[in-house]
């Protein structure tokens, strides 16, 4: 058994390292190919959820890349991408459903979520050091792949449950708001064609994101039971 802890010690400690670094230089990125949101519209619907919370203000900036995307950064800034910017001023997505996109990143900084990350990161590293140590010992050649498939399904898992969470967390946040979850389900609908969206037919289990009827049925869910059945928007 001792012969696996130095291997898995050093992917550990390997694993750490790297997503350290990676974390330093996605800031590095945000912070030279990012400029402060300046959309009237986008800003009064995030003074409305900064009054809900109770904080001053929601830093927002938009990140100059095209793909379409929100992201939130460790430090509690969220990003919207250029990408997405574009398809709101083409009309595709209004300025609630970017609010919606806002209050999910909200959620992930607020439920701790990076850092559970980086947690859930190097342990995924881990299961795939011993489950590869020990399946080539009996399926040589396939013993890394089915290794990988593992633990990839694992790391997919756990960021569906985080995906879940943060759905949830924007929910009770543009209620509170007033701004309703009617845009935050009417953007799930129409995310596959705004991000070409490729996975359809993968399975499942390897899919990183929940698929859109389990969110909008799990919004619908917390409504009836937050609202109750009458109320759901």
């Amino acid at each position: 058994m001792s012969k696996f802890l130095f291997p898995l010690a050093l992917a550990i400690f390997y694993a750490f390292l790297m997503l350290r670094f990676s974390l330093w230089r996605t800031k590095k990125m945000l912070d030279s190919q990012s400029v402060p949101l300046t959309d009237p519209a986008i800003n009064l619907l995030a003074d409305k959820m900064a009054k809900a919370m109770e904080i001053r203000r929601i830093d927002i900036r938009v990140f100059e890349v095209e793909p379409v995307n929100g992201l939130a950064a460790a430090d509690g800034r969220i990003f919207l991408t250029r990408g997405f910017i574009n398809r709101y001023a083409r009309g595709d997505v209004s300025a609630e459903e970017l609010a919606s996109v806002i209050a999910h990143e909200l959620g992930h900084v607020a439920l701790g979520h990076m850092r559970r990350r980086m947690i859930d990161f190097t342990g995924q590293n881990a299961v795939f050091v011993m489950l590869s140590a020990l399946l080539n010992r009996f399926l040589p050649f396939i013993g890394i792949w089915i290794a990988n498939l593992i633990s990839t399904a694992l790391m997919a898992r756990l960021s569906r449950r985080d995906e879940f969470e943060a759905d949830a967390y924007a929910t009770a946040l543009l209620l509170r708001s007033g701004i309703g979850t009617g845009p935050q389900k009417s953007l799930f609908r129409k995310l596959g064609a705004l991000t070409a969206n490729r996975t359809e037919g993968a399975p499942a289990w390897l899919l990183s994101h929940p698929k859109t009827d389990e969110r909008i049925a799990a919004i619908e869910a917390n409504e009836a039971r937050w609202l109750g059945p009458d109320q759901i928007s």
